[in-house]
Parts: C-alpha cells; structure tokens; sequence
C-alpha cells in the first residue's frame, strides 16, 4: 500500500489465477464410508439436511521481541464437526477424537434437533471437482522453522538500520497447512488444502522530547514461502519503520466536517466493514441491516461498484470451496451505486429462497458456518490519483488505518487513522495524530465523488472477526475521494 510521504513496493494487482497443474490427490482424511455412514446417522431421526466437516491444520507460530525469538511453536488443530438442519432449526456437534464411536456419537448428537423418526437410509457421496485460485508447494507446513525464524531476525535488522530514532521492534510470522473435506446428503463430496502465510512488524520510533509513533506493516496470502523474495521482511520492516518516523512532530487532528482522500490498499478496510457485513445474509434475513429490503435501490454514489470476490489468484481471503463445500465466487455487490446483492451461504440461502454465493465460511471444526467476505473491493474509476489531491483546498489524507467499529443495525462506524496529513491547497501538508472517520456507511458511499485509476489491494495482513469467529480475508481500493465526512480531533478548528 502506498504512503503519504514515501513510495512503498504494491501487492500483486488483483487478477484471476492461471490455469495451474493440481497437485497430487493427498489420502482422503477420512474414509468415504465413514463419512456416508456419519450423515446416515446424522439423518437418523428424519432432519431435512446433514453435513460432515472434516478439517486438519498445521499451524507455524513464531514472535521476535528485542531482537530476539521470544517463541516458535507448531501445533496440530484436528477434528470433525456435523451440522444437521430441521426446517430453520440447527443442530451441530463436534468431536477432536477421531475414533469411529466418538465421530458416530458427534452425528447422533446432532441429530437430535429433529424429533421425527426418520427411516434407515444411505447417503452415497460423490467428489465433485474444485477451482484452483491458489497452489502452495512445496506446503507451508514442509518448510523449516529456522527459516521461518530467519524472516524476523532479517526483519528487525533491516528496522533497526531504517532510522537512528527507531527504538522498539516487534514481529510475528505464522502460516499454517490446513486440509478440510466437506459432504452433505445431495451427495456433494468436496477437499481442498489450503495453505496461508503471514508476516508483521510493529516499530515504535522516538523523537524529540520523548514522543512515540508507532508503525505497522506485514502481508502475506495463500503464497509460497518463496513470496518472500519479492515481498521480503526488510521492506516490510523499513515500511512498518517509515510510517513511525513519519508521523513524528505530527499536530493534533482537526475535528468537524472534512473532505477525505484515502490511500489506495489496505484503507479497503473501511469499507469492508462499514459496508461488507451489512450485506451478509444473516443480517439481511433478519432484518437488523441497514441493507435489508434494498435491493435494486441506488444505496452509493454512481462512482460506487463494490465486489466480493473469493477467486482471486492467492488472495489471503481466496478460497477454492467455502466450508460448506461450495466454489468460491466473484460477485457483484453493488454496481454504480445500485445494491445487486448479497452474500449467501447454504443455511440462510435456503431460508430466503437464494442460492449460496460461496461465502459460507467457519474458524474451525468447532464453529458453525457463517455468510462472510472473502476479498471485498472498489472497482476502480477514472480519475488520475494525483488530481484526485490537486483538487481538494483543504482536507485530510488517510494513508493508514487502524481499528474500526461498525453497528449493523444503523451503519454508524468509527476508524482509527494511525498515518493521516494535512490536504493544504492540494498538496500533503504536516501528519495529524489522534484523527477518526466518523459516519453512517451508506451516507458515506454516497459522498464519494471521485474514484482513482490506479487499483490496489492491501499486502494480504486483514483478519475479521464476527459471531467470536476470526476468518482470513483480502480487503482493496482505488485513491478515493469524499465528502463531507466528520473528521474526530483533539482540536477544534
């Protein structure tokens, strides 16, 4: 993502995978006839619909503090979770012990959601083919540790070196190889693996009269560990060091109605939330979006086309099935302001009279599916970046975000904005510290009046949380301008 005051290295463009050669068919996680035999006894007292979901994970974790690896774990993450539907009720067990009695008391402890007394029947199952937006090899989790470790330690040296005034670096590095195989009584029978990596960097940087910035970068995706010969730990690190020494001296934030150009990239975050989640199905079935009922009525400004696409090639939200099975999608949320649609999985599409989009999705083999985003972004416009500034006299220029909170009910939403300047007669002026974006997200998409030419996604680092649940998701937009949106400040103008 680029910055206020210094060019950083773009992520990958946003683009669909080449075709790629599949690797080889691993052993199956479970064998075909225990499944069967799962939804048989899943299905045993008369439920509408069952599912068994089986999920393997290797997980990589390592964290640098003071120029030295405080830990580096490994851990292995197993089990199987069935989920049986009775009308609009649900019923889901789960079971780490993979012996055949404990998985067959998981299904019949499901089951129990339906009181019918459903006849002795076989559900056969068939592979069904899957898409392949993303291919890892060798597997994350065939990597070295050591190596893993050295990413870090090349990360600190590289801060450390950026600037005298840097004096804390902190990282963490963690991938992970899950494996996941999900079949229902349609007689859908779906696995995929799906490797993710990730790496971070937090720089605390201090200048005159002992003020502290911070600064924060990292990326990663569904990506070899070859990724990091390109997008290497050092320009991570000097980016994470660039943004802290940056906003040193910066003045207290202006508060009142501004207007707000964002950063292209990783700033996709705020529209992932003001906006994404109230699109999700679950919200929309029940009445408490802001979207719900509004489909087909214009809810953004013309310049406002907004996608969800889980098919991006290695994308860190990208995924070749959804945890239900399904292939992901690219689908066209809202289209020059007109909303399109929204994002189903199975449970809720079947509830609404819909089909599922792919977007159901789960933390683990613990945790019901959920309606999620995968990769949510802005199509781009026509406006060149640098007119986009030219034009504003006077404004703010969000180059970095922070946290975030959204109500889905109304659309209220508050940002952070831990890198933002002064927009004086067109041009960046001093950093700003302490600054929010405050506003109702429908309110905001109709206030955007100028969307930039030039594309970006965020480095792959984005993680969203919902219903206790933390999913992996890619999150992009063009330089954008807009409007009339209430800057918070500590000063008052």
């Amino acid at each position: 993502m680029p910055r206020a005051s210094a060019p950083s290295k773009r992520a990958p463009s946003l683009k669909l995978a080449p075709p790629v050669a599949r690797r080889p068919t691993p052993v199956a996680l479970l064998p075909q006839p225990l499944i069967e035999r799962l939804l048989a006894v899943a299905m045993e007292r008369g439920g509408d619909f069952a599912e068994v979901y089986v999920e393997r994970t290797l997980t990589t974790a390592v964290r640098l503090e003071e120029s030295r690896i405080k830990s580096a774990q490994t851990g292995l993450v197993q089990g199987v979770g069935v989920r049986v539907i009775s009308g609009g009720k649900v019923g889901y067990a789960f079971s780490d012990d993979w012996d055949e009695s404990a998985l067959l008391r998981a299904a019949s402890t499901a089951a129990m959601i339906a009181q019918g007394g459903g006849a002795e029947r076989s559900f056969p199952v068939r592979r069904a083919a899957v898409p392949s937006h993303y291919h890892v090899s060798p597997p994350l989790m065939d990597v070295e540790v050591s190596l893993k470790t050295g990413l870090l330690m090349r990360a600190d040296k590289a801060a450390r070196a950026f600037d005298a005034r840097v004096k804390q670096v902190n990282g963490g590095y963690v991938d992970q190889t899950r494996r996941i195989a999900v079949a229902n009584t349609h007689g859908r029978y779906t696995e995929d693996t799906q490797d993710l990596c990730r790496i971070s960097v937090m720089v605390v940087a201090q200048g005159k009269g002992g003020e502290q910035r911070t600064g924060m970068y990292g990326g990663g995706g569904r990506v070899p560990f070859s990724h990091w010969d390109t997008f290497s730990p050092e320009d991570v690190a000097r980016e994470a060091a660039r943004q802290a020494v940056a906003t040193l001296g910066a003045v207290d934030c202006v508060a009142g109605p501004q207007t707000v150009v964002l950063a292209p990239g990783w700033s996709g975050i705020l529209l992932h939330e003001a906006v994404g989640h109230g699109l999700e199905a679950d919200f929309i079935r029940k009445g408490t979006s802001l979207f719900a009922g509004k489909l087909g009525e214009k809810v953004a400004s013309d310049l406002v086309t907004i996608i969800d696409d889980g098919t991006v090639s290695s994308g860190r939200g990208s995924i070749n099935i959804d945890d239900e099975g399904n292939p992901g999608e690219r689908k066209v949320l809202i289209e020059n302001g007109v909303l399109k649609g929204y994002l189903y999985d199975s449970l809720n599409a079947q509830l609404m009279g819909q089909r599922s989009t792919g977007s159901g999705r789960r933390e683990s083999f613990k945790h019901l599916p959920l309606p999620r985003m995968t990769n949510t972004f802005l199509a781009p416009g026509d406006h060149a970046p640098e007119d986009i500034l030219k034009e504003v006299k006077r404004g703010l220029y969000c180059a970095t975000f922070g946290g975030g909170q959204v109500d889905i009910t109304n659309g209220n939403f508050v940002f952070e904005v831990s890198e933002a300047y002064q927009i004086e007669d067109g041009k960046l002026g001093r950093p700003v510290k302490n600054a929010t974006l405050i506003g109702v997200g429908p309110e905001a998409l109709k206030n955007v009046s100028r969307v930039g030419c030039d594309p970006m996604p965020d480095p792959g680092m984005g993680i969203c949380g919902k219903n206790g649940q933390s999913m992996p998701v890619g999150v992009g937009l063009p330089t954008v301008r807009i409007d009339n949106i209430t800057v918070g400040g500590t000063k008052v103008a």
